[in-house]
């Protein structure tokens, strides 16, 4: 069985991230998406309530593709070990410019140093989507701006309710 592992923090998911899992599943059996625990990060949303909105969307995913197997799985040790723990032969990493590219070089180098067996594959973010990054949105949502464009309807409703908006969308009185 060939499994791969997707890991990020997903502090929103955003259609990036849909795009990568959409292309990925097909070159895998099962994709398992790392939701990590990077306290350092301070992420906006709880582990939970990510862990939440990953399965939500891979269910949409999941039942519009209707191939493969996606499983959530959150993490909090080294990537490596997380891909050991789940079995992971392939580390997928979506990058969406040459920016990404130089960390990402970074991190196989170390992975690689730590576990050869563990191969890691890049997808280009699709060129719709190459603007996308969690950090962004959190501050165009938190300003009261329409991320609509880069998440889907369940998480701008959930990034609107975070920063109390009434409806997704309008500024805060």
């Amino acid at each position: 069985m060939r499994i791969g592992l997707y890991p990020g923090t997903f502090d929103p998911i955003t259609l990036g991230h849909v795009d990568i899992i959409q292309r990925a599943l097909p070159l895998v059996d099962r994709l398992v998406i790392g939701v990590a625990i990077n306290r350092d990060k301070g992420p906006l949303f709880s582990l939970e309530e990510r862990v939440a909105m990953v399965e939500a969307e891979c269910a949409q995913i999941q039942a519009a593709i209707g191939t493969g197997e996606i499983v959530v799985h959150p993490f909090e040790n080294l990537l490596i070990d997380c891909a050991r723990d789940v079995n992971a032969t392939v580390i997928v990493r979506g990058l969406r410019a040459v920016a990404d590219f130089e960390y990402e070089f970074q991190m196989v180098g170390m992975n690689r140093a730590l576990d050869t067996s563990i191969e890691t594959v890049f997808l280009m973010a699709d060129a719709r989507r190459q603007a996308i990054a969690s950090k962004l949105v959190k501050e165009i949502a938190r300003l009261g701006g329409d991320v609509s464009k880069f998440v889907t309807p369940p998480v701008a409703e959930a990034l609107g309710a975070r920063f109390g908006q009434a409806r997704f969308g309008q500024a805060r009185p």
